[in-house]
């Protein structure tokens, strides 16, 4: 991997971890609402390095989701607050100076969201896919990101912090 992509990678890393955790709820679908913690170490984050630690606290009514993303990493910490529609409606946020337009749907009890963002001048697709366990404590996110110089994918494993 040469020098420029694996700085476009870990950039795209920061966004991507903080979009790529995003759940939801809708009626008769799994309810996220919560505190959630990233396993790293069950999480795949492929060509681009895992942050330290992520966690997200969730409030939802249904249609509108409200996520904030607290997250450790090779380029620090920050804190990213991004607010979503499940039912379709484009959604737009800024992460990380990246402004981003997602459109979010259920496809039976799996949500979909779908987002573009333009990230140094190129444009980056992201496909989520985000599913609950049958037992309600752990969210599975697997998401495919398109790049001028690829793609690739991730797929990472929420545990539900226990209060």
């Amino acid at each position: 991997m040469t020098r420029r992509n694996f700085v476009l990678y870990a950039g795209l890393a920061c966004v991507a971890a903080t979009l790529v955790t995003t759940p939801a709820m809708a009626a008769d679908k799994p309810d996220f609402s919560g505190e959630w913690k990233l396993n790293v170490e069950k999480s795949d984050f492929g060509p681009i390095p895992p942050p330290t630690s992520q966690t997200q606290k969730i409030d939802h009514k249904d249609p509108v989701l409200k996520i904030t993303t607290n997250q450790n990493g090779m380029d620090g910490e920050f804190t990213t607050d991004a607010t979503y529609s499940t039912d379709g409606k484009e959604s737009k946020n800024n992460v990380r100076g990246a402004d981003t337009k997602t459109i979010a749907k259920w496809e039976g009890d799996m949500l979909i969201m779908d987002t573009k963002l333009d990230y140094q001048g190129m444009e980056i697709a992201l496909k989520q896919t985000l599913k609950m366990s049958g037992d309600g404590k752990t969210i599975n996110a697997k998401v495919k990101i398109s790049t001028p110089q690829g793609d690739f994918e991730m797929a990472n494993v929420l545990e539900k912090v226990a209060k």
